[in-house]
């Protein structure tokens, strides 16, 4: 892989590509297989389930140019790869969301006093 340029902020989001209908059969080296065609891929990464590990069907692929990436985009969007057409596009920043996963509510059982536990 060539060199990559110092990326700023914007250069950055405009060559990170998202990738989504992904088989879950599929993985990180099958995709940099698949856009090393069009240009230097700088990082490839699959999404998987926080509680399961397992892919959760997306990824990113950050290329090394905005001509790179938009080469790849032209070439793959659409394409059938392990019988899904994917979707490849410039990837959007990411959303903010409310802080906090909610560890809320009282989830039940009388906790009584610990302190007198010790006989």
């Amino acid at each position: 892989m060539g060199k990559a340029l110092p990326q700023t902020p914007n250069t950055l989001m405009e060559t990170r590509l998202f990738v989504g209908n992904l088989s879950f059969k599929l993985t990180e080296n099958d995709l940099l297989d698949s856009f090393s065609p069009y240009g230097d891929v700088m990082q490839v990464r699959i999404i998987l389930d926080r509680e399961t590990g397992r892919p959760r069907g997306f990824g990113f692929v950050t290329m090394g140019s905005e001509e790179d990436a938009n080469k790849a985009i032209e070439a793959l969007n659409g394409q059938n790869i392990e019988g899904r057409p994917l979707t490849v596009n410039i990837a959007r920043p990411r959303e903010e969301r409310p802080g906090g996963g909610g560890g809320g509510g009282d989830r039940g059982g009388d906790r009584g006093d610990r302190g007198d536990r010790r006989r």
